[in-house]
């Protein structure tokens, strides 16, 4: 199942990328199409970080890492710079498991 779920994927990523190639630039330029296609990437993004964040196996987790994502979005909401924010998500994360 998990080897047709992948190559059904990739069937899908290729169409994808071929339909961007093959349709006219006046589809591609349509103000729906545009907003599109900049909010799918963060949305794809976002959803790796909560399945890595939150996901074991086949089961939900809330645990250090969930803790540490949460840090991370407050420094986010805060402003602080990207390293800053990865350096308090996983600083959260590291000292809730030494506990």
């Amino acid at each position: 199942m998990t080897w047709l779920a992948v190559a059904l994927t990739s069937v899908g990523c290729f169409a994808l990328k071929a339909a961007g190639w093959l349709l006219p630039a006046s589809v591609l330029d349509r103000p729906g199409v545009r907003r599109c296609a900049e909010l799918v990437p963060v949305a794809l993004l976002s959803a790796l970080v909560v399945v890595q964040a939150l996901g074991s196996g086949r089961s939900l987790v809330v645990d250090a890492r969930a803790a540490g994502l949460l840090a991370g979005g407050v420094a986010l909401v805060l402003r602080a710079p990207f390293l800053v924010v990865v350096l308090v998500a996983a600083g959260t994360a590291a000292v809730l498991r030494a506990l």
